[in-house]
């Protein structure tokens, strides 16, 4: 199956850049309407960037022509004010979905995450079909796994189109590094110093471990979702799993063991004084991560990663060093160009123009999420449907459900 018209949100950012650059080089694909909100460059072969806010404006007209939706935008900040990431993250994918529908488009691929999934009790791997009820301490599981369920009653009111959904680990690339270390660590992280030999210890923090891809290998799965008919969802990672050992091995220090009950507080106090801009809730999450089980895309969608984990976090750390990432580069990583050093490690494009601005979402009349959702967020409560509610998305309103110790009640919004 061959989808040649393609939008695609979010087309400016980490996951968006790989994505577009490796859609505008299949030959199968004919146009790529790329929509960001941020400022771009210049766009790839058959691409045309369309500045559009997924949570506010009009949608219909830049999906009219198209065949397929890409839903890759996201809204990581600010993680003080969860009312504006639900706008953008929840209500804005509403409205691309509602959207998609109305323009007659064949398929809807949407970029999911291992974070969607719920809390794992083990490291054994987990298949596509473990619960995505997330993590309901931080903002983002808890939006991953309410689009989760939007894309559950999408599938239901709409059997005609074809609906993927891409779960990917942490995704990397050299030329993202710099801004993603803003919008996790904060400006106040040197990356300069994350080179072997000059970080003289790892914590070694009981639970800590995760899965990565790099951008590119992302992007080869998501264009095979695209042009393959293939539905439902896939898990997207590569190999080895990332831990202590593996960052210790990577920068040349010495393991130290660190009680999680020590690191939580710290960067409790941190957050709250806006010195780091990652939760609490969010460290919480990544030691419940669970290790996915990538057999489905590697049988059906034929999917190879070309980076290894430590590739890909090695890349990372080597952008952090060199402060790229400002913006991103549309010549992307070095796979994507076909260049290696010496050594065989692939050589990654410089970014050398001036970094973008990121656009800021202020508070505004159209910001509906209820005063009930932010206080049941703040007493813990768990936000999701469990086995015996359901979470229905309607045309024009999303219904929510607060699972509390007095039983089960249904806002909306």
């Amino acid at each position: 199956m061959s989808s040649r018209r393609i939008a695609v949100t979010g087309a400016t950012g980490n996951i968006g850049t790989a994505t577009v650059r490796a859609l505008a080089a299949d030959p199968d694909v004919e146009a790529i309407t790329g929509l960001e909100r941020r400022p771009a460059g210049i766009p790839p072969p058959k691409t045309e960037y369309v500045g559009v806010d997924v949570a506010h404006d009009e949608l219909a007209p830049v999906l009219r022509d198209a065949d397929t939706v890409v839903h890759l935008a996201w809204l990581f900040q600010p993680t003080h004010r969860p009312d504006l990431t639900w706008e953008t993250n929840v209500r804005g994918s509403l409205r691309l979905f509602e959207a998609a529908a109305a323009a007659g488009v064949s398929t809807l691929v949407v970029a999911s995450s291992v974070g969607a999934y719920s809390p794992a009790a083990d490291d054994r791997p987990v298949s596509e079909d473990y619960p995505t009820h997330g993590w309901p301490g931080a903002a983002y599981p808890r939006e991953k796994a309410y689009v989760e369920r939007l894309l559950d009653s999408f599938e239901r009111e709409h059997p005609d189109i074809r609906v993927v959904r891409v779960r990917p680990g942490f995704v990397f690339q050299r030329t993202a590094s710099t801004e993603q270390r803003r919008l996790f660590a904060g400006p106040f992280v040197p990356g300069s110093l994350l080179r072997p030999g000059l970080v003289p210890i790892v914590p070694d923090i009981p639970g800590l471990r995760f899965q990565v891809v790099h951008a590119d290998d992302l992007a080869d799965a998501i264009r095979r979702c695209v042009l393959r008919p293939v539905s439902g969802a896939f898990n997207i990672a590569t190999d080895p799993v990332v831990d202590p050992r593996l960052l210790a091995r990577l920068l040349r220090a010495r393991r130290v063991p660190v009680p999680a009950g020590l690191v939580k507080p710290a960067l409790a106090a941190a957050w709250r004084m806006h010195l780091v801009p990652a939760t609490p809730g969010l460290f919480d999450t990544v030691l419940r991560l669970p290790v996915m089980d990538t057999s489905r895309a590697r049988s059906e969608l034929e999917w190879q990663p070309e980076w290894s984990a430590e590739e890909t976090v090695s890349e990372f750390l080597h952008g952090l060093r060199r402060g790229q990432g400002g913006g991103y580069s549309a010549a992307g990583s070095g796979r994507a160009s076909g260049a290696r050093d010496r050594n065989g490690r692939r050589a990654a494009a410089l970014s050398r123009g001036r970094p973008h601005v990121r656009g800021t979402l202020t508070e505004s009349d159209s910001v509906r999420v209820p005063l009930t959702y932010l206080q049941r967020h703040e007493a813990g409560y768990c936000c999701f449907p469990s086995s015996s509610a359901r979470c229905t998305a309607f045309r024009t309103s999303v219904a929510f459900v607060d699972a509390t110790a007095s039983g089960v009640s249904s806002r909306s919004w």
